[in-house]
């Protein structure tokens, strides 16, 4: 038992009066060093009583046979009042019968008349370490309890950003989803509506779990929006982006997250990689070109960091895929990584629309993973040029 908890209140309960003075003086070395208290009460009446005055009792030992109320009795009476108490019988040797019935009423042990000390001892230890097992059981659940709140206020967070409605336009489609793990993290994705009828697109994944991930998302998805409608370069929207999140980021989390801007006019796409999964781009064809890195890091851990930008001419047909690396890092039952080949192979059969490429890409993940435990956040966006200008 582990004595740095303080000292156990226990209560005795037994009419016979030379009874405290021998628990107290077989007891006195566990009492000075701080282990035990001991609190008496005549009768299953009076240790009520007690029981209500003294929410710190731990345990209670009490005799079966006693005046105004026996043990049986305020065994029956205990979890009214102290329904986190533990309790142990005092019986006569061989008293199976009343035993019996104490258990069935929830003592967790007895002890048998003549009191052998030794035995006391050994038995108020083994109920209290139980004590302390289920306290520490009790306090787990409630802080799992506490942790499922916390996860569950940070998907509907997360949730909340995430586009419901897609842009509609006869030069390009445009789609996006994401499948939450069971541990909530920070990925995201966004579209919005810039000048010139161009689209931004991005997809992020922010570092850590839970609400903290979720409000860094939240920011940094904010800062994006806000400076993208400001600035056309995606280099220059995430180099402002980075700083704005550097400068408030006691905590040294960071996104990963990748702008683009998609002009239909010219069907030219712009593009900037602040340390995240490199983009695919799908051909009519089935054939598909990994789009290169522009060398960025990821966002909020190093101030004036600059980004470069690239551009990719999209022909009709020609299908752009955005996604985190919840997908290529999904595992399965067996250890194995899906991996970017895998992803790659997705997209030797051509798709119609953006709507049946992600939902390949889903299909295909979940049926690689099946059972085994899902520990990121699955995101995908997809664009998809539809005609010529």
């Amino acid at each position: 038992m582990d004595e740095t908890v303080g000292a156990y209140r226990i209560l005795v309960v037994d009419d016979e009066p030379d009874l405290e003075p021998l628990v107290l003086q077989r007891m006195r070395r566990s009492i000075r060093s701080g282990q035990y208290q001991f609190v008496f009460a005549q009768n299953g009446v009076e240790a009520l009583q007690k029981l209500g005055q003294d929410a710190d009792i731990d345990m209670v030992v009490s005799d079966i046979n006693m005046p105004q109320m026996d043990g049986l009795s305020l065994l029956e009476r205990i979890p009214e009042v102290a329904p986190d108490t533990r309790s142990v019988i005092i019986s006569a040797y061989g008293d199976m019968k009343n035993i019996r019935a104490a258990m069935n009423r929830g003592a967790f042990d007895f002890v048998t008349k003549p009191l052998d000390f030794d035995d006391l001892r050994v038995t108020i230890e083994r109920t209290l370490n139980n004590l302390e097992a289920w306290r520490q059981a009790e306090s787990s659940r409630v802080k799992l309890a506490a942790i499922e709140n916390e996860l569950d206020i940070a998907s509907k967070m997360q949730q909340s950003i995430l586009p419901t409605e897609f842009p509609v336009s006869p030069h390009y489609e445009v789609c996006g989803s994401m499948t939450p793990a069971r541990e909530v993290g920070g990925d995201f994705f966004d579209i919005f509506n810039l000048e010139n009828g161009c689209i931004g697109l991005a997809v992020a994944d922010v570092s850590g779990k839970g609400v903290p991930a979720a409000l860094f998302m939240m920011a940094s998805r904010t800062l994006l929006k806000g400076t993208a409608i400001g600035m056309f370069d995606p280099g220059k929207v995430l180099g402002e982006v980075n700083q704005l999140l550097y400068e408030d980021n006691e905590a040294m989390m960071f996104v990963t997250l990748l702008y683009a801007v998609y002009n239909p006019a010219t069907r030219i796409l712009t593009y900037a990689n602040g340390g995240h999964n490199l983009p695919v781009l799908i051909h009519a064809d089935g054939s598909h070109t990994v789009l290169p890195s522009t060398n960025g890091i990821a966002l909020g851990v190093m101030g004036g960091a600059e980004f470069e930008q690239a551009t990719v001419e999209c022909a009709p047909g020609d299908t752009v895929v955005f996604y985190t690396d919840g997908v290529t890092e999904a595992f399965n039952n067996q250890g194995e990584e899906f991996g970017m080949d895998r992803l790659l192979k997705i997209f030797e059969t051509p798709f119609d629309n953006c709507r049946t490429t992600i939902e390949a890409i889903f299909d295909t993940v979940n049926d690689f993973a099946g059972d085994a435990p899902q520990f990121d956040d699955i995101t995908c966006l997809a664009l998809r040029c539809t005609e010529a200008s």
